[in-house]
């Protein structure tokens, strides 16, 4: 039953995704040939986004609760949380000049948490390749 279930969802998300990409496409499209729609496209693809967002937590967090991993998933929130605060404090955000920020409407806190992300990119790059390397380097040495 759980099964049927499963893939009965699964099937369902499946379907939201292709009925976003398809409003997705004709909210790309020019908006001159699709003036009236223009609004209603959006809001269905918003609903749709939401809806499909939800849908993912929804089950990640039952997924982690029926597990018994919660504990490790709120260390794990706990340890994102603590880098991009540290990298909000390393980020100088005075990189770009006064007047720059003026004209594009941009604080000395915006910009801080600009460089954050942009630090926060950088090491998930590196983290990604450590990974990476280090799955491929265990993997042939276990077949020795």
């Amino acid at each position: 039953m759980k099964e049927k279930t499963d893939k009965l969802l699964t099937l369902v998300m499946l379907l939201l995704g292709v009925l976003c990409a398809v409003f997705a496409f004709f909210f790309a499209v020019d908006t001159t040939k699709f003036t009236g729609m223009f609004d209603i496209v959006f809001w269905v693809l918003v609903a749709l986004v939401a809806v499909s967002v939800l849908a993912m937590v929804y089950f990640l967090f039952k997924r982690i609760i029926a597990n018994g991993k919660l504990v490790k998933f709120l260390i794990g929130c706990l340890a994102i949380a603590a880098v991009i605060v540290v990298l909000f404090l390393l980020s100088k955000g005075t990189d770009v000049s006064d007047a720059m920020l003026d004209r594009n409407g941009v604080t000395q806190t915006t910009s801080k948490w600009i460089g954050a992300a942009c630090y926060a990119v950088y090491l998930l790059v590196i983290g990604a390749a450590c990974a990476i390397l280090y799955v491929e380097v265990a993997k042939s040495f276990k077949k020795k």
